[in-house]
């Protein structure tokens, strides 16, 4: 990987495991929107930035600083994705998705926001979880100005810890609510730390969050895995499960995958999701 920077810009070359198409749309976030010409924006805590891919350039609308303090982590950029996808050449099956899934990286979310919107993630589709997501943004987050528009923040737990679900209700999440109002007390009152929990490893995080009420096993391996960036949870939707059944048999375990089996996930979530056997 290569960086150069010009004023508000930072450019990537020597960088082949970066899809911004597919990094966005592979079920991990949901605040990424693209424009008519491909172009991604979105937010990371305060800060708002544009992604998109020329050819084998990559472009961040970003400073220097702020690429090294904020998005070099936040895109996982150290890791070398090409050699795990390498590791999954463990039958053909694995092997086409992997490869229809190169670009993919697993970001490294704010874990409030993930929790949360994986809460909201149930029992839902993508642009519903989207458009829920935008409405309680732009309700109870903070305005972020940025090329001239305004966006606004993920809400922090201790805003919403004080509501009702009666106070979400334009956010039309429906029976969703109670619950992200209960995850959004037991971190602010600090009964859930996130961060201590990030190091309490996978089987002692999963467990607590499952005391979260509305967060079962797949809400919370998607939390493990987006928010907490443990990359050897493998969460399993429908997706998966098809997956699995049309392609390995009934006692086949994730954790051939390893220590990166949530990586494996997203390429066989993405193969699988496109249309893919």
């Amino acid at each position: 990987m290569k960086l150069s920077f010009t004023d508000n810009l930072t450019e990537i070359t020597e960088l082949e495991d970066f899809d911004p198409v597919k990094i966005f749309e592979c079920g991990q976030c949901f605040r990424w929107i693209p424009d008519e010409s491909g172009v991604y924006t979105g937010l990371f805590r305060k800060h708002a930035a544009r992604v998109w891919r020329e050819g084998e350039k990559v472009f961040i609308t970003s400073d220097k600083e702020t690429f090294e303090a904020v998005w070099r982590d936040y895109f996982d950029l150290d890791r070398d994705y090409a050699e795990i996808r390498r590791m999954f050449s463990i039958d053909d099956y694995m092997k086409k998705a992997a490869e229809f899934g190169k670009g993919i990286r697993i970001l490294r979310q704010d874990r409030w926001e993930a929790l949360c919107s994986f809460i909201i993630s149930q029992c839902n589709n993508i642009p519903r979880i989207r458009k829920i997501i935008e409405a309680l943004c732009q309700l109870h987050g903070e305005p972020v100005e940025f090329e001239g528009k305004t966006l606004f923040t993920f809400p922090a737990a201790e805003k919403l810890a004080p509501l009702s679900p009666e106070d979400l209700a334009p956010v039309r999440c429906g029976y969703r609510a109670p619950y992200i109002i209960d995850a959004a007390r037991a971190v602010a009152e600090g009964r859930l730390d996130l961060d201590k929990l990030t190091a309490a490893g996978y089987e002692t995080a999963l467990n607590t969050l499952k005391t979260i009420s509305g967060v079962g096993d797949k809400v919370a391996n998607c939390i493990v895995l987006f928010g907490l960036q443990m990359l050897d949870a493998f969460p399993k939707d429908v997706w998966i499960k098809r997956a699995l059944r049309g392609n390995y048999p009934k006692d086949f375990s994730p954790s051939v995958f390893g220590q990166y089996a949530g990586v494996a996930q997203q390429y066989m979530f993405y193969y699988a999701r496109s249309g893919q056997n």
